[in-house]
């Protein structure tokens, strides 16, 4: 199966692989790191849109 991803120059990702970009995440997000973590597993994407829609879908 084919599936083409489509990257808008916009979007803003999310770096976890240093601790110094999972707190400055984390913190702009106002969530704990391991929510942090948990909500990229979930929506499966570092997309800042992706995740910030995954913790709101989840906080209601």
């Amino acid at each position: 199966m084919n599936q083409q991803i489509i990257l808008d120059p916009r979007d803003e990702f999310i770096g976890i692989a240093e601790e110094q970009d999972r707190n400055y995440w984390a913190e702009r997000l106002g969530v704990s790191i391991e929510t942090l973590k948990s909500a990229i597993r979930a929506s499966k994407s570092t997309a800042l849109e992706s995740v910030k829609n995954y913790l709101a879908q989840k906080n209601k």
